[in-house]
């Protein structure tokens, strides 16, 4: 099933990470250019070091100039992920362009790659949890607390796996198609953004 490979992936990229556990480590992506692989173990290891941008911001005592680099870098970050996301979901347009769609076929609320960014996030959801768990300095009502809490992650993490792999098989079976729409982002586009409009008058 796709979402095994895909979870395997994800997990190996978040191991890799926390090695070093630096967000400016070199990237290393040991798979294929081009193959599904490369472009999930990508996806989700810019989704792992966009959480640990995300908990440097929230330091209350961060410097301006350092939080304003680094809400650059978060921007820059989910360009990326979005960027990561269409490549995605344009294997899957690839791979199934020439299944006869049938005349009953329906169209899902997302692509199988915006559902797939979902599981990356959720396999880090489920590494960080874990984390809480083995807390040795943490109160038993922190642990158990946060052992409910990974219960429910795996939960769903077992139902959205079994989603996408159910989508993909419809997707190839003609009885679902795929429609995709580019995010079309407006705060990163010169001519889009007032703000950056008017810089350049």
């Amino acid at each position: 099933m796709f979402s095994s490979k895909a979870n395997a992936i994800f997990e190996e990229s978040i191991n890799n990470y926390h090695v070093l556990d630096e967000v400016d480590q070199p990237f290393n992506n040991t798979y294929e250019s081009g193959s599904i692989e490369h472009l999930l173990y990508r996806k989700n290891w810019i989704d792992t070091v966009q959480w640990h941008y995300e908990d440097i911001i929230r330091d209350p005592n961060i410097e301006p100039v350092a939080a304003l680099k680094l809400k650059r870098q978060i921007d820059a970050s989910n360009q990326d992920r979005t960027d990561l996301v269409e490549y995605i979901d344009s294997y899957f347009l690839d791979k199934y362009n020439e299944v006869e769609i049938l005349e009953s076929a329906g169209i899902n609320t997302e692509s199988p790659a915006w559902a797939i960014d979902r599981l990356s996030i959720l396999a880090l959801k489920i590494y960080h949890m874990q984390e809480e768990v083995n807390r040795k300095d943490a109160t038993e009502e922190h642990i158990q607390t946060c052992a409910k809490k990974l219960e429910i992650l795996l939960e769903q993490k077992k139902d959205l796996s079994a989603a996408i792999d159910e989508l993909l098989e419809d997707i190839s079976k003609g009885k679902k198609f795929m429609k995709v729409y580019k995010q079309m982002k407006m705060y990163n586009d010169d001519e889009l953004n007032p703000v950056l409009r008017g810089q350049k008058e």
